[in-house]
C-alpha cells in the first residue's frame, strides 16, 4: 500500500496558480516572485502538480479563527 501525502489530514490543500493568477497576485501586492516565501520543487505536497521553477503555489489551510488562511509560495529547484 502506497502512502499518499496529499491525503494526510495535516497536509493543507496546494494549488498551482495560472500565469494570469500569478500576475494578478504580484500586481495586487506590488511584489516580485523573489519576495515570496520559497517551496522546493521536490516537496512531496506539490509533486503531483508538475511544478517548474518560478511557479506560484497557493496553500489553503484551515484556521480556527478565520475559517481558511491562504498562503503563497514560489517554487525553487531542489
Amino acid at each position: 500500500m502506497a502512502f499518499k501525502v496529499t491525503e494526510h489530514i495535516l497536509v493543507p490543500e496546494h494549488q498551482k496558480l495560472t500565469k494570469e493568477e500569478k500576475t494578478q497576485l504580484l500586481e495586487k501586492y506590488r511584489i516580485t516572485s523573489r519576495e515570496l516565501p520559497k517551496i522546493l520543487r521536490s516537496d512531496p505536497a506539490i509533486a503531483h502538480l508538475n511544478c517548474e521553477r518560478g511557479d506560484v503555489i497557493k496553500i489553503i489551510r484551515k484556521s480556527p479563527t478565520a475559517g481558511k488562511a491562504t498562503y503563497y509560495r514560489v517554487v525553487i529547484h531542489g
